[in-house]
């Protein structure tokens, strides 16, 4: 349906504009395979629609602090680099793992005591004096993070 009028320049105009065809958002009839359904829109994927690998976390919980916290109470050496600083560019940090959420890492000097928060945009990497826990016991866990990566 379409409207007529006259701008403030005093010109005629139609609204819509002549051969204006309204844009198409969606898929086009026939693009998905007959009796497939789809959730709707804005509805997160299942945790179970990744591929499970035995013996590794399910891809949307591989983050290195899910794997800092399955390691909790472990020896580690955290490398850590620091741009732009006068003092010291990069640093090393050993210590027991005693937390780790979505941005810091804490650790514990058993010898001194000495708590240590790092952020985790200035960690490197991080070598274990054992073996590493990779996996829960049974399915997900407690204090997994599944939110999306940056």
């Amino acid at each position: 349906m379409s409207q007529s009028y006259y701008n403030q320049f005093g010109q005629f105009r139609t609204y819509p504009p002549t051969g204006y065809k309204q844009p198409f958002y969606g898929a086009q009839p026939g693009a998905f395979p007959q009796g497939q359904t789809f959730p709707p829109v804005g509805t997160a994927p299942s945790p179970s629609a990744g591929v499970q690998v035995p013996g590794m976390l399910p891809v949307e919980q591989s983050y290195i602090e899910n794997i800092l916290r399955l390691n909790k109470g472990k020896l580690v050496t955290v490398y850590a680099t620091f741009e732009n600083n006068t003092e010291w560019n990069a640093k090393i940090f050993k210590g027991l793992i005693e937390a780790a959420g979505r941005d810091h890492l804490i650790l514990s000097d058993p010898q001194t005591g000495e708590r240590i928060l790092l952020p985790m945009v200035y960690l490197d990497y991080v070598t274990f004096s054992e073996e590493i826990e990779y996996e829960y016991p049974f399915g997900a866990g407690p204090g997994l993070t599944t939110s999306p990566p940056r």
